[in-house]
């Protein structure tokens, strides 16, 4: 994770929206590819990839709802319309902030009119103006077995609609609860990819370690939050498919205890970084400051947190052969930042260094000028 592939006076050669090649400046602008084609002048800045922010509940809660069930009946009466509004404004947010591709979960329980309708705002936004992954959430009801009837018709019902109708990528599964709901859990994963679908556990309760083993054995793409894991639970990760997906900004606001980070980088577990954005708990949604917070708590360096927030957050997407690095043949996703060192990045907290965001080779956002007051046409105050 420290190996960046820095390249001084390097270039990029893109075409139709994908690197084509990428080195030296002096060696691609004499190729014949090269001939004609338009300059971005990116002198004293670095360019590195885009983010991929790979946790996010920016759909679900709803700001203002109090518990699930307000928040699934806000999400009912709420149009599809205004949903999209608001999405699209985090987006467009999340894109200023350098995030090119970005996973957005649902959240709903077995609530199945309200997931699909979340599920169906987040197909519309798939590629305006990011790439997004949606995923569906699943809680089991905390009415004990109770709530075991219409968690079951989550998977026997809802979840092959939204297979056929190709709403979700992913199911997350929020592992809450004591041992007694070991077994259920384990099932649920299982129907999960007997469907097709790859698996995530969010494992944000205390004593994580039944939850890690669950995910690696059911083959989990990742396992996020661990912040009550220990240096203890790290070896459990190490060398498996399954991703660490860290949220620092969880716990900075939240006030509580960090994952073990270090632990997990040197066990050999793979870590990714997101930022959790969700409006009412974790208000955070630029992915600059997650590094920096990674950077400054975790003790990750600044290469670790970039490789963590790029590559590592492609592959806990399943998207590291399309975006995550700049290499030859994936996408020109990629940021341009007021910045000549990387490790700026590490240290900047709360600010934004993004000069410019590309998107599939096309410029989605680039820094504007503050507005001068024009002090000549406005009288002053009386009595100054």
């Amino acid at each position: 994770m420290n190996e960046i592939g820095l390249i001084p006076d390097g270039a990029l050669l893109i075409r139709d929206g994908v690197l084509l090649e990428v080195g030296a400046t002096r060696r691609l602008e004499n190729l014949a590819e090269a001939r004609g084609a338009e300059d971005v002048n990116a002198a004293g800045r670095v360019v590195m990839p885009g983010f991929v922010d790979s946790h996010t509940h920016a759909m679900f809660p709803p700001p203002g709802a109090e518990g699930l069930e307000q928040a699934a009946r806000l999400i009912r009466a709420t149009n599809g319309q205004r949903l999209e509004m608001r999405a699209r404004g985090y987006l467009e947010s999340m894109a200023r902030h350098g995030a090119t591709t970005v996973e957005v979960k649902t959240g709903c329980g077995p609530d199945e009119s309200a997931e699909t309708k979340i599920l169906r705002v987040l197909a519309a936004l798939k590629r305006d103006p990011l790439d997004v992954i949606p995923t569906c959430q699943f809680r089991l009801p905390s009415n004990g077995e109770d709530g075991i009837e219409p968690a079951d018709a989550v998977f026997r019902d809802l979840m092959p609609k939204l297979k056929r109708r190709r709403l979700a990528r992913f199911v997350d599964l929020a592992w809450e609860g004591g041992p007694e709901r070991y077994e259920y859990y384990v099932r649920f994963l299982t129907a999960a990819r007997s469907l097709g679908f790859a698996c995530k556990v969010h494992a944000g309760e205390a004593a994580p370690r039944a939850a890690i083993t669950a995910a690696v054995e059911q083959f989990a793409v990742s396992v996020d939050h661990l912040e009550h894991a220990t240096a203890d639970d790290a070896p459990l990760l190490a060398g498996s498919c399954t991703i660490a997906t860290l949220l620092p900004g969880a716990s900075f606001h939240s006030g509580g205890p960090s994952a073990p980070a270090r632990a997990l980088i040197d066990s050999g577990a793979a870590v990714a970084l997101a930022t959790n954005f969700n409006p009412g708990h974790t208000p955070t949604l630029n992915p600059q400051t997650v590094v920096a917070l990674a950077s400054m708590r975790l003790g990750l360096t600044a290469a670790e947190a970039i490789s963590a927030a790029t590559i590592n957050g492609a592959h806990a997407l399943g998207r590291a052969g399309r975006t995550g690095s700049l290499e030859p043949g994936k996408l020109a996703d990629l940021l341009i930042l007021n910045a000549s060192d990387y490790r700026d990045l590490a240290h900047d907290f709360g600010g934004n260094l993004v000069h410019r965001t590309m998107k599939r080779g096309e410029f989605i956002y680039t820094e504007g000028e503050v507005a001068r007051r024009d002090d000549r046409l406005r009288p002053l105050p009386s009595g100054l």
